[in-house]
């Protein structure tokens, strides 16, 4: 019988399909004759018990421009009628998302929820480097003007950047002679009241920040990323470049301590971020670069991932 999978997300109509990750992963399972539904965050519902989603039937298309094909919606009942629900949906961590894995959590163990949304929810991308301290550069999280400032005076030139932010959003440089940086704090703490991360900068971002593959905790494989030159953000967001990167025995060591973590905690797809050898986040929400990987080492995450759900199910 063919599996039935429901993806959160975005609305996929305006996937690039040669670089998003989501539409890779459907790509696959309609290969492997998977059902899929697709529905956005704010369509899934409790009601009594009954955890339900208006959701759209869709078939994917490697067509630029036209990357889905819709059915009409249907009410799907997330425990009956579903095997598994990708939670995709992009940040921000903010108050929805958290109540959305609460919701999906209590599909278990009826239905597979990926990543685990107890352990997303736990774990944010810039929390979870945090269990793996002596692979992460000197970082400062917190509210405390000065604090900050003592960090600052300590390792001069800094990352400052929103806890949970995405895509290189918000992240900025802040060097030795830069005096922009109380008024940066003071921003940052006026619009939020979260902490912030700050973080000593690594020079070796020059080189790329590299972004690298698991799945259910084994390293698949990675690319860098590039800044434009003059630029700190190497995101491919914000104009990054992707190289190909083999893994060094830094990133080996990252990914040995990291993976058994992943796997225990239910984090099947997720990519890590490591500049110079330094762990810098583990984007366990909707990580990219799946179809970079597959150009790049000839290895398909994207089909290592169904593998991986059907022998949790």
């Amino acid at each position: 019988m063919s599996l039935r999978v429901a993806i959160q997300t975005g609305a996929l109509d305006t996937a690039d399909v040669e670089s998003n990750t989501s539409f890779a992963l459907l790509e696959a399972a309609q290969a492997q004759d998977m059902l899929i539904f697709e529905y956005a965050p704010e369509n899934l519902s409790y009601n009594r018990g009954r955890i339900t989603a208006l959701a759209r039937p869709v078939r994917v298309q490697r067509v630029a421009g036209r990357p889905t094909v819709y059915d009409d919606p249907v009410q799907l009942d997330l425990r009956e009628m579903v095997d598994v629900v990708l939670m995709r949906q992009d940040p921000p961590f903010d108050m929805a998302y958290i109540t959305a894995c609460h919701i999906l959590e209590l599909l278990a163990p009826d239905t597979l929820v990926v990543n685990d949304p107890a352990h997303v929810r736990s774990a944010p991308e810039k929390l979870f480097p945090l269990l793996l301290p002596d692979f992460i550069p000197p970082s400062l999280i917190s509210r405390d003007g000065d604090l900050i400032r003592d960090f600052r005076d300590t390792h001069q030139d800094v990352i400052l950047k929103p806890l949970y932010g995405f895509g290189g959003g918000d992240v900025f440089r802040v060097k030795p002679d830069d005096s922009n940086f109380s008024a940066l704090v003071e921003l940052f703490l006026a619009r939020t009241t979260e902490p912030l991360i700050v973080q000593a900068f690594l020079p070796a971002v020059a080189e790329g920040d590299k972004r690298i593959i698991l799945i259910d905790g084994e390293p698949i494989g990675g690319f860098n990323r590039v800044p434009l030159k003059g630029h700190a953000r190497s995101n491919l967001a914000v104009g990054g470049t992707a190289e190909p990167s083999d893994l060094s025995p830094a990133d080996i060591a990252i990914c040995d301590a990291l993976g058994p973590l992943l796997k225990t905690r239910g984090q099947v797809l997720v990519g890590i971020d490591v500049i110079g050898g330094r762990l810098t986040e583990v984007n366990n929400t909707s990580p990219t670069g799946v179809q970079q990987v597959r150009e790049f080492t000839g290895r398909d995450p994207a089909n290592l991932f169904w593998d991986a759900i059907k022998k949790r199910l």
